[in-house]
């Protein structure tokens, strides 16, 4: 599923390459390695509603105002290892959008653990209560 998905984005996407820091010596200056993908996430038909509505909360600040998804890499020293890295990045956030969260059950704390807490507030209110200076009466 999500393989085809990548599939629909590339041919939606748009790369752009740039000369990237890092590693690659005086090779860097010349090389233009840096792989930058750029893809519509409101234009797309792609990804079902749930999954777009996911992806977009997920991706706030890597989304511009038009609706954009940049992802950049400059891990690796040449252009396609780059793109694979980007593609990688695109599948995994995917993969998470395409599985909605686990809802969360109310649990209430066992006994062990409220006796426990109750024991640890009498013995830090006990060391408290022994700095204080003796009242005489």
């Amino acid at each position: 599923m999500i393989d085809e998905w990548l599939r629909h984005i590339e041919l939606e996407a748009a790369w752009s390459f740039a000369r990237s820091g890092g590693p690659g010596g005086q090779n860097v200056n010349k090389v233009s390695s840096k792989a930058l993908l750029r893809w519509n996430v409101l234009r797309s038909t792609v990804l079902p509603a749930e999954v777009k509505d996911r992806l977009l909360q997920r991706m706030g600040r890597r989304l511009t105002s038009e609706g954009d998804l940049l992802i950049s890499s400059q891990r690796y020293r040449d252009q396609p290892r780059n793109m694979e890295d980007c593609r990688a990045k695109l599948a995994q956030w995917l993969h998470e959008a395409a599985h909605p969260p686990v809802p969360r059950r109310a649990t209430r704390p066992t006994r062990a653990s409220k006796q426990r807490k109750e024991a640890s507030k009498r013995r830090r209110a006990e060391r408290k209560s022994s700095r204080r200076p003796v009242r005489e009466e």
